[in-house]
């Protein structure tokens, strides 16, 4: 639990510094987390000796979170991301003929797919951050409120099961009790901190995003059962890898934007 609690402290000394200045800086973080997590995923599967697709599903991630600018400036051709990533794609699918199959198409769809994942969630994750401070810190405090309500849920009136096969601790007394107390702290929030003018838009708001967030929790879950490894990492000592930090950011951020709540 110390190594725990002074991990907490120390990433959060470093990250939430660059959250609050945005821009530039933000960018850059968040570029080095996305590609320190893709890597991590990349790795479950065991496909890091790859070293030419794992470069283009790197690319293809930092196309995501690149500002469009600076993607025009570094290419020589003009292309948007969706048609970059179709190129990206391409390359990746060739490399399955050069290594006749010991790539396979189901490797070269894990990179593309794992890119999309964490990149647009990252990307949504910086975009909400220059539309607004407090957006950022609504959906943060969502997430973790979820995560207490949840532990503190299960706990106390956790008998029934969720989804045993992917997450055997997660009940479905905790996922109520996360969402319950999400929106009750991010209505709080929401009276603080003003980002919606209807109080029950937030409510509604903050429970699915609740659930939305649990749904990402137990995605991440669920990856590392199927590959038989405990944490996505161990950068972050008695919290395991970026991905298992950010799981449920990489969904609630991309679900926000698809509502328009924010922007």
């Amino acid at each position: 639990m110390l190594t725990r609690t002074i991990t907490a402290i120390v990433a959060i000394a470093f990250f939430f510094p660059f959250v609050i200045i945005g821009g530039w800086p933000l960018s850059i973080v968040m570029l080095l987390i996305g590609s320190i997590g893709l890597y991590e995923l990349i790795k479950m599967r065991q496909l890091t000796n790859h070293k030419i697709p794992l470069g283009l599903a790197m690319l293809l991630l930092w196309a995501f979170l690149l500002p469009e600018t600076v993607i025009a400036d570094l290419l020589p051709i003009t292309v948007n991301r969706i048609e970059l990533l179709f190129i990206i794609s391409l390359l990746i699918l060739s490399y399955t003929v050069l290594l006749k199959n010991k790539f396979t198409f189901d490797d070269a769809g894990f990179l593309v797919l794992g890119s999309i994942y964490i990149g647009l969630g990252f990307h949504y994750f910086v975009a909400s951050r220059s539309v607004g401070l407090e957006y950022v810190f609504f959906a943060i405090v969502v997430i973790l409120m979820t995560d207490t309500g949840a532990y503190f849920s299960g706990n106390m009136f956790g008998k029934h099961k969720l989804i045993p096969e992917i997450s055997p601790n997660k009940t479905i007394e905790g996922a109520i009790g996360g969402a319950i107390i999400a929106v009750i702290t991010g209505t709080i929030f929401n009276l603080i901190f003003p980002v919606h003018d209807s109080v029950i838009v937030v409510m509604v708001v903050s429970f699915f995003a609740s659930l939305v967030g649990q749904i990402g929790d137990l995605v991440e879950s669920g990856l590392k059962r199927h590959y038989e490894v405990k944490d996505s990492g161990r950068l972050l000592p008695g919290h395991g890898g970026i991905l298992d930090r950010f799981d449920s950011w990489l969904f609630v951020f991309p679900f926000l934007h698809l509502i328009q709540f924010i922007g």
